[in-house]
């Protein structure tokens, strides 16, 4: 039995076998559907939102869990008596940390050893430190060195994603309609990332998909050059775009391993379908 156990959000978009496989323990943020309440990834996968996505006039919205959810998750998770990393969504995007936080501070009498880890990045982002954690924890690594190893992982690893459609980030407030409706019009592509701190923010716009995903190419050589490459595209509800992004990259890198993600219910909230995201870092 591992002495260490893997705690982690929805928004980590880690595959369910995957997560199974690891035996990760998943505590699912909410989205919201008018009155309709669906927790990320139990009730509601990707597949399913997508479709009920299309068919809104209003951008759902989401919740973090709430303290209590995280008390019942460490609990469950140290139960053996095993220590707990949980790793979450940033601390600047969400709420969700702040929750784990509390929740620690809920237990400090009862002896757990917990470590709570704001992961400063969303995504699969997240689903790469914890499936690193989960796998280390697995070969009997220490709590102490599995978070040392987060913390390497989490500074070389690069995130450049697409959104299809503006209309998501102008319905979330992250651009005005005006903005929207010109960038549509030329085709705009925003090539995003995020920032040390945990903050998405545009790193180009180029006119055109492949041209967008010819520019990610152009970054991550100018951040790795030739050295080989651990990658995972992530889509919403786009696997065609993902494939043609991971064998344009094939043309370019060394790629030691290569996995898919789907972008589910909350990061698709913002991001909306279409989103492709490249996450890499060295091998």
């Amino acid at each position: 039995m591992s002495q260490v156990r893997v705690v982690t959000d929805s928004t980590a978009d880690i595959p369910p076998e995957v997560r199974e496989a690891l035996n990760i323990e998943l505590i699912p943020l909410k989205v919201h559907f008018g009155v309709e309440t669906y927790k990320d990834s139990v009730d509601m996968g990707p597949e399913a939102f997508f479709e009920k996505l299309a068919a809104s006039s209003s951008l759902p919205t989401t919740s973090q869990p709430s303290p209590v959810e995280f008390v019942e998750a460490y609990k469950r998770a140290g139960a053996s008596g095993a220590s707990v990393i949980s790793i979450h969504l940033s601390s600047r995007m969400s709420g969700t940390y702040q929750s784990a936080l509390l929740a620690k501070s809920m237990l400090e009498e009862d002896g757990c050893d917990l470590s709570v880890v704001d992961s400063r990045t969303a995504s699969y982002g997240i689903g790469m430190l914890v499936v690193c954690a989960a796998e280390a924890a697995r070969e009997g690594r220490s709590k102490e060195e599995i978070l040392e190893m987060i913390d390497t992982i989490r500074r070389q690893t690069k995130i450049y994603f697409l959104v299809d459609t503006l209309e998501y980030l102008q319905k979330g407030g992250r651009i005005g309609k005006a903005a929207a409706l010109l960038g549509s019009l030329l085709n705009i592509k925003p090539i995003l990332s995020i920032s040390e701190e945990g903050e998405v923010f545009p790193v180009d716009k180029v006119r055109g998909q492949k041209k967008a995903m010819g520019r990610i190419v152009d970054l991550l050589k100018a951040d790795y050059g030739d050295k080989p490459l651990h990658v995972t595209v992530a889509h919403a509800n786009n696997r065609l775009y993902a494939e043609e992004l991971s064998a344009l990259l094939k043309q370019h890198f060394v790629i030691e391993s290569l996995g898919y993600a789907t972008i589910g219910p909350t990061i698709g909230t913002h991001a909306g379908p279409g989103a492709v995201a490249a996450f890499v870092r060295p091998a």
